[in-house]
C-alpha cells in the first residue's frame, strides 16, 4: 500500500486535475490525502461562502474514500503576497506528518498565481534529501488555468505520463458534482462536458477510453 498526497491550491483542483487517478489509487488500497493551501473562495469578497467550500472538500473526500482533507488558510488568489518560506514550511509540516510516497500537484506555469506558488513550494519542500519518503512527484493540469497560461512566459504543459481512468471517469465526475457551484456551462473549459472531453482526448492520444495526463517532475525507480 502506498500513501498518496495531492497538494492543491484550492478545493476542486484535485477533482479537476487528478480525481480519476486518486479514485484508482483508493481502489488499489492506497491511502489518499488531499492538502489545500487556500480556500478558493475568499477572493470573491464578503459574499463568499468559505465554509461551504470546505464542506464541499470534505464531501469530495468522502465520495473518493480518502482521508479528510487538510485545509490551510493562505490568502485566496493572493498567495504571492506571502513569503514563500512560510508556504514551504507549511507544506513540509504536512509531508512530515503524512509521509507520502507519491505527490500530485500543479503544473508550474498555470495562469492562476496560487497554482504556481504551490508548485514552487512543493518542489522546495521536496528538495532531494537522503531518506526522503517521496519517490515521485507528478504535475497535473487544471482546466481554465493550465491551458490559459502563455507558453511565452514558461514552458507549456507537456504530459508524458498518462493514467488510464476508463473505469474511473464517472468517479471523477462524481467528485466534480461535490463542487457543482464551481462548474460552468459549456463551452467553458470548466464545464462537465469539457472536462469529460479532455479526459476522452487524453485517453485517445494513448489508445484508451479516458485518461488523466501528468508531467513527471521527479520519479525515483528502485
Amino acid at each position: 500500500m502506498s500513501c498518496i498526497l495531492a497538494i492543491a491550491a484550492h478545493p476542486d483542483d484535485e477533482a479537476l486535475g487528478c480525481g480519476g487517478t486518486l479514485a484508482k489509487h483508493v481502489a488499489a488500497g492506497d491511502r489518499v490525502q488531499c492538502l489545500f493551501l487556500a480556500d478558493g473562495a475568499g477572493s470573491r469578497g464578503e459574499g463568499a461562502d468559505v465554509a461551504l467550500r470546505q464542506q464541499q472538500a470534505e464531501a469530495a473526500a468522502r465520495e473518493l474514500g480518502a482521508s479528510m482533507p487538510i485545509l490551510l488558510d493562505f490568502p485566496d488568489n493572493r498567495m504571492d503576497e506571502v513569503p514563500l518560506l512560510e508556504v514551504v514550511q507549511a507544506v513540509e509540516k504536512v509531508i512530515a506528518e503524512v509521509k507520502p510516497d507519491i505527490i500530485y500537484t500543479h503544473h508550474g506555469n498555470d495562469l492562476n498565481i496560487d497554482h504556481r506558488i504551490v508548485h514552487q513550494a512543493v518542489l522546495t519542500a521536496c528538495r532531494p534529501q537522503p531518506g526522503s519518503c517521496v519517490h515521485a512527484i507528478y504535475g497535473f493540469e487544471v482546466p481554465s488555468s493550465t491551458e490559459w497560461a502563455s507558453p511565452e512566459v514558461a514552458p507549456a504543459f507537456r504530459p508524458v505520463r498518462f493514467v488510464d481512468i476508463s473505469g474511473y471517469l464517472q468517479h471523477k465526475m462524481a467528485l466534480l458534482d461535490c463542487y457543482a457551484d464551481e462548474m460552468r456551462a459549456f463551452p467553458h473549459a470548466r464545464s462537465r462536458e469539457a472536462v469529460e472531453a479532455l479526459a476522452r482526448w487524453r485517453g485517445a492520444t494513448v489508445g484508451v477510453a479516458a485518461a488523466e495526463a501528468f508531467s513527471v517532475i521527479r520519479e525515483i525507480v528502485t
